[in-house]
């Protein structure tokens, strides 16, 4: 038979042995050893803006008698990218109507029109009256990106034109952008 006869320092060092093994693996129950995971959703709706610029249109000076003039004019139109719109253009505020537009000087009206191209055979106005509006789909708000596009337009050399006082004749014409 073995007798196994154990001091008081090896029974010590047994039993802290023993202790600090028991702490290891309580400590090692409360260190994380799952995971859990969820998403977030983000979003954002993107709105559709277009921004409209208009260069001035000058026919000059207009003689009488002399023949029809033509003068043309660009507008700018930037819209979000892929957006579609299209731009109409009013009356103005000369009393005319968008089939027959008119400058005035006091009471006298110089009449003109514009169109949507240089043969001026499609009045350029608000979709009513047989008139036609032009559209175009966006490329973007960064600069550079801006659609140009041409107005046309004529002051014919009409009996109502040629029997006018001489002046400085205006109109202003409203130009709408529906996107």
């Amino acid at each position: 038979m073995v007798s196994l006869n154990r001091s008081g320092h090896s029974r010590a060092r047994l039993l802290l042995s023993c202790l600090g093994a028991a702490l290891l693996v309580a400590a090692a129950g409360d260190a994380p050893g799952a995971t859990a995971t969820s998403t977030i959703m983000v979003s954002v709706t993107l709105s559709t803006a277009c921004s409209v610029s208009a260069n001035p249109l000058s026919f000059g000076t207009y003689q009488p008698g002399q023949g029809s003039m033509s003068a043309s004019t660009t507008l700018a139109v930037s819209c979000t990218k892929g957006a579609p719109f299209s731009v109409a253009l009013n009356a103005g505020t000369g009393g005319g109507t968008v089939t027959q537009r008119l400058m005035s000087f006091g009471a006298s009206k110089l009449q003109y029109n514009l169109y949507t191209s240089a043969a001026h055979t499609t009045v350029w106005g608000d979709g009513t009256q047989s008139t036609a509006t032009v559209s175009a789909v966006g490329r973007g708000l960064m600069s550079g990106a801006a659609i140009t596009q041409t107005v046309y337009g004529q002051l014919p050399d009409s009996p109502a034109n040629v029997d006018l006082a001489p002046g400085l004749y205006t109109d202003t014409i409203t130009v709408t952008v529906t996107y």
